[in-house]
């Protein structure tokens, strides 16, 4: 196996590598690999900025942001007849069959937009009775019939056939632009306007449950109806505020998560050991003082009646406490802590070294982390280059899904009516035979589509949409790593730390993996890509057979899930690991995949131990700095800290900018610890390297820290001329003397 010049290693499949002697760390002199996915990755960004300049040109925002009347116009906008009418009003409520059918327009009753929302009971024929003696009874309730009608004399019959008027209105609020029943429970009770019941359109009595069963979600009855929405909207409210009072000391708390991180990472040079050690000890301690519960439990219960019968005797039972009677149970607990004591104890003895050499990598990486300061601040970057996809991506898909024009269908009350839902023309609707066979029938609008081409094809677009986007954010987390990777090598292979650490290591880094890599990259993100991309079809059929009664469809689903669950999860541990090799010899991915995988192979316990270690170490930090600063939070908020009492904000929830603080502390520890992880991650396969390709000779030294050495009793031998003339140095003051 040959490679470019600057220093490349020799090895056959599988074997270990062999030295070459121009090897000096990362390969500067390298060339650029992948070209064809690279090419075609080229191709397939300036193809989906033309699909998002495509349904920029076919779609519309305002289908999304305004709410879309049965006329097929806006509620709202500017420059319409609508424009000082931005709510949705429905003529029947008592039609539609949950907030989903009315969010997305399909109740099955004219909506209309109105400048506000109905404040009182009314039917039409109570107006009809009133407005003679009292005009203004007609003013109001006109603004909620259609623009067209002015004859309130109009028989009831009619105006119910034609849908001029709604047949009855209910107090209401606008919610999501849109009208719903006012409800508000009252000691338990239901009620609309402190009413609970009401008259219809036709003067039948109805209960104010049946509006709250109009508003009820498929298959569960909301707690309150739409006023669990109404109060979510009064708590947002509420949320907000809190927001705008304390963003200050919620930025503070996250500051001072940042330098927790930070000084945890820089700490574990000296705390690594001990952490883990004490945790180890306390683990054992714990399962020891089980043992010996268990034991005096099975002690003080022998020899009582009833407590020798068999778990198998009793059967099962729904009270545990049962169980706890029986010294069998507790016999089994003994045995069970005993086993997992020996195994604790026995792997630590066989596996000490190899816990030893985690340990060592671990501060090895808080000393690396601490030479490359730069490095923790990366994540910014893959940040914005992330906020910046997932913005295109829901750009994208907002307008495809706004593509299309007004799609109009038939709607009846009458269940008989053969026309329903066939899509229809509004213009020539009144003239058409439907009218004639469905009198109680209209044409409304009900969604936006099309027949050409491009609607046709837009849910193959809008997949499309998802894949590609897959594709660029992991081809930004791989770019992070294999950036991350070619500066902590830099710093591995410097013989002489820091001096020998080539200068601006992750500048230098990011131009390589751009200029040579992007194409194995993009190779490597692609099939990570396209495995979650075939995981979210599977949880997309998942819910729609959720209601299925076919056991084997089911089963068989649920293994594809799992198998493609684990084939995600190895794809990212092979990718991790050929971007590190990517970035330290600039091979293709194919040929980094297989080296990489083959030398943990044959390091597969310590592979093992290092990563369990590491995920350890890692998590009790998380843990650790989300727990202290949100401690430090909880006591500030509540006013527990006198020093600083006065300067806390009012607040209606304290636990809004507390779970804040503790939620931000979190992700801010798991991006400096995943900068950290993947310090680790590459310090162990140069590591591995090292160990293969050195013998500590002159020529041929290792680069592993001397903490490192030492566990594995491995020295780096002196040069002859080093030694000459050390002796020399030595020798010369006696010779003056």
């Amino acid at each position: 196996m040959t490679g470019p010049k600057g220093g490349y290693y020799k090895a056959e499949l599988g074997e270990p590598h062999k030295f070459d002697p121009t090897f000096r760390g990362p390969v500067h002199n390298r060339g650029c690999t992948d070209v064809l996915c690279c090419v075609i990755f080229v191709i397939v960004i300036l193809g989906y900025i033309v699909l998002g300049t495509v349904a920029w040109m076919h779609g519309d925002a305002r289908k999304v942001v305004y709410p879309t009347d049965s006329y097929g116009q806006f509620c709202g906008q500017q420059g319409t007849p609508n424009a000082n009418k931005a709510i949705l009003f429905y003529f029947n409520i008592l039609q539609c069959a949950n907030p989903t059918v009315l969010i997305n327009l399909q109740c099955p009753t004219t909506q209309l937009c109105v400048s506000k929302c109905p404040d009182r009971f009314a039917t039409y024929i109570d107006m009809q009775l009133n407005y003679r003696r009292n005009k203004s009874y007609w003013d109001y309730y006109k603004q909620f019939c259609k623009p067209s009608f002015d004859n309130p004399d109009k028989s009831v019959s009619l105006v119910l056939q034609d849908e001029d008027c709604p047949s009855m209105i209910v107090p209401s609020r606008p919610f999501l632009q849109r009208c719903f029943p006012d409800f508000i429970t009252r000691n338990g009770t239901l009620t609309v306007a402190n009413k609970t019941s009401f008259k219809d359109g036709h003067g039948k009595t109805r209960s104010v449950v049946d509006l709250r069963d109009a508003a009820k979600q498929e298959r569960t009855v909301l707690s309150g109806g739409i006023t669990s929405l109404l109060d979510a909207k009064e708590v947002g409210v509420k949320i907000f505020e809190d927001y705008a009072s304390s963003w200050f000391w919620i930025l503070i708390g996250l500051v001072i998560s940042m330098l927790v991180s930070l000084i945890f990472i820089l700490l574990l040079r000296f705390t690594a050991g001990v952490l883990f050690w004490m945790v180890i000890f306390g683990v054992i301690v714990a399962v020891g003082y089980g043992i010996w519960h268990c034991y005096w439990e099975y002690s003080s219960l022998k020899g009582k009646p009833s407590s020798d019968i068999t778990i198998s005797d009793i059967g099962f039972q729904t009270d545990f406490r049962v169980y706890l009677q029986l010294t069998q149970t507790w016999l089994i607990f003994m045995i069970s802590l005993a086993v997992i004591e020996a195994i604790i104890i026995l792997v630590l003895i066989f596996l000490r070294n190899r816990v030893r050499i985690a340990i060592a990598l671990l501060k090895e990486g808080s000393k690396a982390i601490g030479c490359l300061m730069s490095t923790l601040f990366y994540p910014i970057i893959t940040f914005l280059l992330l906020a910046l996809c997932i913005a295109y991506w829901a750009v994208t898909a907002v307008f495809l899904a706004s593509s299309g024009d007004a799609v109009y269908k038939v709607m009846s009350t009458r269940p008989d009516c053969k026309y329903t839902n066939l899509t229809c023309d509004p213009k020539t609707f009144s003239q058409s035979n439907v009218t004639k066979l469905c009198p109680a029938s209209q044409c409304t609008f009900a969604f936006y589509g099309g027949e050409s081409l491009y609607h046709r094809y837009i849910f193959v677009l809008q997949l499309c949409n998802l894949l590609v986007f897959l594709w660029l954010v992991n081809f930004t987390i791989a770019l992070g790593q294999c950036t991350l990777a070619g500066a902590f090598a830099s710093y591995y292979w410097a013989l002489r730390k820091p001096e020998d650490i080539p200068p601006s290591p992750l500048a230098s880094s990011f131009g390589r993996a751009l200029r040579y890599h992007t194409g194995s990259l993009a190779f490597g993100a692609l099939i990570l890509s396209i495995v979650q991309f075939i995981r979210i079809i599977l949880e997309y059929l998942d819910h729609k057979l959720k209601g299925a009664h076919n056991a084997f469809t089911r089963f068989l689903l649920c293994c594809l899930k799992c198998c493609f669950w684990c084939l995600e999860h190895f794809i990212k541990f092979m990718n991790r690991n050929a971007y590190i090799m990517i970035s330290i010899y600039g091979k293709n991915f194919c040929a980094s995949a297989r080296d990489a995988f083959f030398l943990l192979m044959r390091n597969v316990m310590r592979v093992a131990v290092l990563d369990k270690v590491t995920d350890f170490l890692l998590f009790l930090g998380k843990l650790l700095i989300s727990g202290s600063v949100g401690v430090l939070a909880f006591f500030f908020f509540t006013r527990q800290i006198p020093v600083i009492q006065e300067e806390v904000p009012s607040l209606n929830y304290y636990w809004v900018p507390l779970l804040t603080v503790i939620f931000g502390s979190y992700m801010i520890a798991h991006g400096f610890f995943n900068v950290y992880a993947m310090c680790v991650d590459t310090l162990f396969l140069c590591f591995l390297l090292d160990l293969e390709k050195n013998d500590g000779s002159a020529t041929r030294p290792y680069y592993m820290a001397s903490s490192l050495r030492a566990i594995l009793n491995k020295k780096n031998k002196r040069p002859e001329e080093k030694k000459k003339r050390r002796k020399q140095k030595k020798e010369q003051p006696n010779k003056r003397h």
